[in-house]
């Protein structure tokens, strides 16, 4: 039985070791019938990226014992026209995917290792004639890793022009996960120290290189504002947006039902296909919709076990940052994902990581482009700008946006019994749970207190509706609930809309209609009248007519009132 390539992108490895391997090595073809120069691919990671460039090495590179066999009876080998390139040119290999470090020295430091391994591999160099004294001093310090910053800057266009002079055939530059040190520069504050290295190090290399033949970038996303991608002679740039490579990266429906076949877990395919579906499916790519790769392997590994497995490959330090620092708007937005519906958002396909904490569009547009959003309707608006309908893409990826609002709670100050008090009607002591949680955790300014000295809050002056907090805030906290209960948010009911519902599957135990409200103190109102009014508007609209057709006795309405920090919980009749 073939294994599976669980943890493994080297496509050597997967071949010659019989592995299983799903056939994408028509994107030798695609990529061949461009004709572009330099082509940039972006896509969530675990996606096959890596795997896809070690495939274009072993096709593509030059060496003393052919790997032609590797491509026997894969879907390239009938295209003769493509095969005639296989083994013709030099190739530059570097994958940036493991780059780690909470300084720049460290990231620096891994950097390094990973060029000078790349000049290892072409260490033969080092005995020709054409690189001079000079060059083989510095080509030896890069390998050694003394050599200084603006020698590593430089090292790839300087190894694109020995190839090229020893071979006499301009080489083919793979650069694997190009963006994830800009990733850690972001998160650890050396952002600057990163961009400018990878600015000189990518553009020296690829923009205007007469020595190059063409290049092939990936990352999660196009990184914007540094000035790594301008300049080229006909770049092409293939995001999700783009049909170019769509079917080329995750899996598709009929990939998947295949490998579950090899496998010989047919009879669970057929049993859990839509669960299958809406665990791991569901990510935009061109005209497609894919699978998550790596989450499907461990699927199948676990023995049909359902399981958040691509959330757990690397840090979601980012997404929690982005979730923790955003505005009311957008944590509400998050809250109204979180019920299943669709956000109409302008997206961007170029990140500016700078621009991420003041720029909302860049937030969901990072969402979007790391794999934490699908879209579908993409269009351009009146304003010429892109714009589409976001969505949470599985199960999968749902449970990332909850944990992460969860970690708002997970307080020393009993979450889990809070949920467990309103869930029971307790109101008396999940108010008292509720209040401490506003008092010790909430930002002043958050929830509608006077504006700081600096004036912080002015420039989001226009989101700025406590309601919106404290309903955001309340969706989040009954987020892990949904297994029990019917949540809803925003809904028509009676005459008018109420703001949240919460109705167990369990028609005998208590439903929950909750309204909240912000004292209006021009109106001379306290928190007292203002819960009072709240209440009576639950009353006026009857709103809890849709939970008695549907047969629940036991319904209690709450009203969640506030003036800055100050909140009031009070039980209707």
């Amino acid at each position: 039985m073939r294994k599976l390539p669980i943890g493994i992108d080297d496509f050597k490895k997967i071949i010659s070791e019989n592995y299983h391997y799903i056939d994408k090595s028509l994107f030798i073809k695609e990529l061949l019938d461009s004709g572009a120069a330099v082509t940039l691919i972006t896509r969530p990671r675990r996606f096959g990226k890596t795997l896809n460039l070690s495939m274009l090495k072993y096709f593509f590179e030059k060496t003393a014992t052919s790997h032609a066999t590797l491509f026997d009876g894969l879907h390239i080998a009938k295209h003769p026209e493509c095969i005639k390139h296989q083994g013709q040119y030099p190739v530059i290999f570097l994958t940036f995917k493991f780059i780690k470090g909470t300084t720049w020295d460290s990231c620096f430091s891994m950097i390094k290792r990973v060029i000078a391994n790349e000049f290892r591999q072409h260490a033969y160099l080092l005995e020709s004639p054409v690189l001079s004294k000079y060059q083989k001093r510095d080509f030896e310090a890069i390998i050694a890793q003394t050599a200084s910053e603006e020698i590593y800057r430089v090292g790839l266009k300087d190894l694109t022009a020995y190839l090229a002079r020893y071979h006499n055939t301009n080489p083919i530059v793979l650069l694997d996960e190009y963006d994830v040190p800009m990733h850690e520069g972001f998160k650890h504050s050396y952002y600057e120290e990163t961009a400018l290295f990878m600015s000189c190090f990518i553009g020296d290399g690829l923009k205007g290189n007469e020595y190059l033949c063409s290049g092939v970038v990936t990352g999660c996303m196009r990184i914007s504002k540094e000035s790594i991608f301008t300049g080229f002679n006909n770049p092409r740039v293939c995001t999700l947006f783009d049909d170019h490579y769509s079917d080329k990266f995750g899996l598709l429906e009929n990939e998947v039902k295949t490998l579950l076949n090899e496998c010989g877990i047919a009879t669970c395919q057929q049993a859990c296909v839509d669960e299958i579906r809406a665990w791991y499916n569901g990510f935009s790519s061109g005209h497609h919709t894919v699978y998550n790769p790596w989450s499907i392997l461990n699927f199948i590994d676990s023995k049909c076990t359902f399981n958040a497995y691509w959330v757990n490959t690397s840090g979601n330090d980012i997404i929690k940052h982005l979730i923790k620092n955003s505005n009311r708007k957008v944590k509400e937005d998050i809250a109204h994902l979180l019920q299943g519906e669709t956000l109409y958002k302008k997206v961007d396909e170029n990140i500016v990581f700078p621009d991420i904490n003041e720029n909302e569009t860049a937030v969901w547009s990072f969402l979007l482009f790391s794999g934490y959003l699908s879209f579908k309707n993409l269009r351009l608006d009146t304003d010429d700008f892109r714009y589409a309908d976001l969505f949470i893409p599985n199960k999968e990826i749902a449970r990332i946006y909850k944990s992460t609002i969860l970690g708002w709670f997970e307080q020393d100050i009993g979450y889990d019994d809070m949920l467990q008090y309103l869930v029971k009607g307790d109101i008396t002591q999940f108010t008292e749970l509720f209040e401490k949680f506003v008092i010790t955790s909430f930002g002043y300014f958050d929830v509608g207190g006077q504006e700081s000295r600096n004036q912080e809050s002015r420039k989001q002056k226009e989101n700025d509706n406590p309601e919106t907090f404290y309903h955001a805030f309340v969706l989040g906290l009954l987020a892990s609930l949904t297994k029990s209960h019917y949540i809803t948010s925003n809904r028509e009911g009676g005459l008018g809309r109420y703001d949240v519902m919460l109705a167990p599957h369990d028609t005998t135990k208590p439903a929950i209609i909750i309204e909240f409200k912000k004292v209006n103190s021009k109106k001379r109102e306290t928190l007292a009248t203002a819960a009072a009014s709240a209440l009576q508007q639950i009353a006026d609209k009857q709103y809890a007519i849709e939970l008695q057709h549907k047969g629940y006795t036991h319904i209690i309405p709450l009203a969640i009132v506030f003036k800055g920090k100050k909140v009031l919980v009070r039980r209707g009749a």
